[in-house]
């Protein structure tokens, strides 16, 4: 399955703030007013990243007399969940990637690498070697 990646939905889910609202909207459709009452942005604010998360399909508005109620877009909640296990599952592969590549470096260092025991023998060696120099 290939999902193309959609930036600015991506964008709009980057900032902290939103995410909040999404989280706070996924529990009960909310209002501005509502929202700005359990978060620490002004009414407008929230307002401005509505309006964001709206054009990007995140939420859906309702008007209800003067309120506009807003709720998640389950199918479009969906869609960005499947884009991230997608860019997950990428990455992973990478990362996966790059540790047999370590492994395989660090397998060619050790095999490269003088055993314990030879290292023993040589530094014997190289003692001898210098005392009869000295001596």
């Amino acid at each position: 399955m290939s999902t193309a990646i959609d930036d600015d939905l991506w964008s709009a889910i980057g900032e902290p703030t939103r995410r909040r609202m999404l989280d706070l909207l996924l529990a009960e459709q909310g209002t501005a007013t509502t929202l700005s009452a359990r978060l620490p942005v002004s009414r407008q604010a929230i307002a401005k990243h509505l309006s964001v998360l709206e054009r990007v399909g995140l939420v859906t508005a309702t008007t209800s007399g003067r309120e506009r109620r807003y709720d998640v877009d389950d199918a479009q909640l969906a869609r960005a969940s499947a884009q991230l296990a997608q860019v997950g599952a990428a990455w992973d592969a990478r990362l996966r990637r790059i540790q047999r590549i370590a492994e395989r470096i660090q397998h060619e260092r050790d095999a490269a690498a003088p055993h314990p025991d030879e290292r023993e023998t040589d530094e014997h060696q190289q003692n001898e070697s210098e005392e009869r120099n000295d001596g």
